[in-house]
């Protein structure tokens, strides 16, 4: 039983090395800047949320909160019925 522990213990230790740079939260762009607003017919910046192949960004990767990534979702998925965007990737 000791040994489960200190199993147990070996594995919670903070490993200092892995972490080379400070962790700090992405800040919506949308909420930080006022003036841009999303709309579908902006190609351009809705191209930034998307992959290569054409997948919409979470919004862990973009840093969008959820508000403004639910607005940008719906933007992109008009876009492409609209034909202004590719559902795929060629």
């Amino acid at each position: 039983m000791f040994k489960k522990q200190q199993n147990r213990e070996r594995k919670r230790t903070f490993k200092p090395e892995r972490w080379s740079g400070i962790l700090r939260k992405k800040k919506c762009k949308f909420c930080t800047d006022k003036g841009i607003g999303i709309d579908y017919l902006d190609h351009q910046l809705l191209r930034r949320f998307t992959t290569e192949r054409g997948k919409i960004l979470p919004s862990r990767f973009s840093g969008t909160c959820a508000r403004h990534q639910r607005k940008l979702t719906k933007a992109i998925k008009r876009a492409r019925n609209a034909g202004i965007l590719p559902f795929l990737a060629e």
